[in-house]
C-alpha cells in the first residue's frame, strides 16, 4: 500500500494484485506494465517478475492498520476482476474491504463481465465465511451487500468499449463510476443512467495519442444535466500540469451520494 500516489482522483493505493494482461486499445501504453517492466530481473525488487500477474496475500491486512478515512485506488497495478485470480483471493479482498469501512475503496476494471458474476453470486454472509484466516468476523454495519464503502467502476476509451459501462449499470454497487481514460474518441451516446462519477483523462508520455477537448466538454456538459459528479484529469501531453488544463475543465467533483445503491 502506498500512503502517497499521484493518482489525483485518490489518496492511496492497495496491490494485492500485481500484473496484468491487455484487452483492449487503452491497454497499448500501459502505464503500469512500462512501471514494472523496469525492475524485471532486479533480485528482491517488488517487480523481480516484471508485470506478470502475481497474487500478494502478505498485503491482504494492509488496509486493516492504515486508521486515517481515506479513498484507496485497489490494484492500482492489476485489474481485480483478471481471469487468472481465484474468485477465493477476491473473496478475501472483499472481505477486508468490508472490515475496513472507514476507507472508500474505489475498484475499478476493464473486465465487467466477471465483476457482474462476481457480484451477483456474491452475499455479505458468503464472503463472512473467507474471514476465518483473519481471525476477525464483520461487525453488524459491514454486513450490506453491495458494501457501502466500495465503489466500482469500468474503463471505456472509446464507443467499442462502451459496452462496458452497461454492464456496470446491471452490476449491483453502492457507487458506479467511470473512467474514460485514456480517452481516445467521441462518447457523445453513452449513457450516463446510473452512473454517480465521471473521470475524464488524456493519455500522457512520449507516445500519447491526443485528446479532442470537445469530446471532454461534451462529456462534462451530459454530466451536468444528469447530476454526475465530473472529474477532469489531464489533457493529453509528456508530462500533464494543472496548468495546461483549459479554466472551463478544472472540474474535480466526487460523488455526493455515497453508501446509496442504485
Amino acid at each position: 500500500m502506498s500512503a502517497h500516489t499521484k493518482i489525483q482522483w485518490t489518496d492511496g493505493t492497495w496491490n494485492p494484485v500485481t500484473g496484468c494482461t491487455k484487452v483492449s486499445s487503452g491497454c497499448d501504453h500501459c502505464y503500469a506494465e512500462t512501471f514494472a517492466e523496469r525492475f524485471r530481473g532486479v533480485k528482491g525488487h517488488p517487480f523481480e517478475h516484471g508485470f506478470d500477474l502475481q497474487l500478494h496475500p502478505e498485503r491482504l491486512e494492509q488496509p486493516l492498520d492504515w486508521k486515517k478515512p481515506r479513498r484507496i485506488f485497489v490494484n492500482s497495478m492489476s485489474d481485480l476482476f483478471h481471469r487468472d485470480i481465484p474468485d477465493d483471493f477476491i473473496d478475501e479482498v472483499f472481505f477486508v474491504m468490508m472490515l475496513a469501512n472507514q476507507h472508500t475503496f474505489q475498484v475499478l476494471t476493464k473486465r465487467p463481465e466477471r465483476m457482474k458474476r462476481y457480484m451477483t453470486s456474491r452475499s455479505a454472509e458468503q464472503i463472512e465465511e473467507r474471514g476465518d484466516g483473519f481471525q476477525a468476523r464483520l461487525p453488524s454495519d459491514c454486513q450490506t451487500w453491495p458494501p457501502p464503502n466500495v465503489w466500482l467502476g469500468v474503463s471505456v476509451e472509446s464507443k467499442e468499449y462502451g459496452w462496458r459501462a452497461a454492464m456496470l449499470q446491471e452490476t449491483p454497487a453502492a457507487v458506479r463510476f467511470l473512467s474514460l481514460e485514456p480517452l481516445l474518441g467521441s462518447l457523445d451516446r453513452l449513457d450516463l443512467t446510473g452512473i454517480d462519477w465521471v473521470i475524464v483523462g488524456g493519455e500522457s508520455g512520449p507516445k500519447r495519442r491526443p485528446m479532442n477537448l470537445y469530446w471532454a466538454r461534451d462529456i462534462r456538459d451530459r454530466c451536468k444535466d444528469h447530476g454526475v459528479a465530473f472529474f477532469f484529469k489531464q489533457v493529453s501531453a509528456v508530462r500533464p500540469q494543472d496548468s495546461m488544463i483549459p479554466d472551463d475543465l478544472r472540474i474535480r467533483e466526487y460523488p455526493s451520494d455515497r453508501g446509496s445503491t442504485r
